[in-house]
């Protein structure tokens, strides 16, 4: 038996929350449990339902969505978020990341791509939409891996990554699976496979979310 997806839509445009409600309503386990016109009111509502998922617009009033995604994380409240935008700018998709957002989607993403956002952020993954995941593949293999920001610590000797295994740190948080992380390197599954055990081995992780925290720790992204 599935569990309702309970979401809350942020977005100060009514015919945007509108149309998104319609898109997740027709779907039998998600609920569209509360809505915010700004930054300030997404930050009240989520407090009151605590939803699972937030969908909040990039750009709002008083607060933007990358303002409400850092409140919330410092308030350390677990609800998953994505971040909706008109923007495939590599800036907007590294403060999300950053501040803590689950995923990136494009306003002109189609209906198949929205819902496999909202399930796969949903259930603990990553997602982000378009060519999104090639901006994170570009930034994360143009740095170096000792290269610290904001008085970050670099990695110990032992954890430094290669540039294959930051090709593969970026697809994994962009959302893919050894498949898909596989087709895009042109390489096999099974490579895929190895080098994400590397990966994940060197830093210590045994899941996505810590690979994510780990990478946000010491500015892999």
């Amino acid at each position: 038996m599935n569990t309702t997806i309970r979401v809350v839509l942020a977005d100060d445009h009514v015919f945007v929350r509108d149309g998104i409600k319609s898109l997740l309503e027709n779907e039998t386990n998600i609920e569209v449990v509360g809505e915010a016109i700004d930054g300030a009111e997404a930050l009240q509502v989520v407090a009151n339902l605590q939803p699972d998922l937030l969908i909040v617009d990039i750009r709002m009033p008083y607060l933007t969505g990358i303002e409400v995604v850092e409140k919330l994380r410092a308030q350390q409240n677990t609800t998953k978020i994505i971040m909706l935008s008109m923007h495939e700018s590599e800036e907007y998709v590294l403060k999300s990341i950053k501040a803590g957002a689950d995923g990136y989607l494009l306003k002109g993403s189609s209906k198949d791509e929205f819902l496999k956002a909202v399930h796969t952020v949903s259930n603990g993954g990553k997602y982000f939409s378009g060519d999104i995941s090639s901006i994170l593949v570009g930034q994360l293999t143009s740095s170096s891996s000792t290269i610290t920001t904001d008085n970050k610590p670099a990695l110990a000797e032992e954890m430094l990554i290669t540039k294959r295994e930051k090709e593969i740190l970026a697809l994994l948080l962009s959302g893919k699976g050894n498949k898909e992380i596989a087709e895009t390197l042109e390489i096999s599954k099974r490579t895929a496979e190895v080098h994400r055990f590397n990966l994940m081995k060197k830093l210590k992780v045994k899941n996505l979310m810590e690979l994510s925290n780990k990478a946000a720790e010491f500015s892999l992204l």
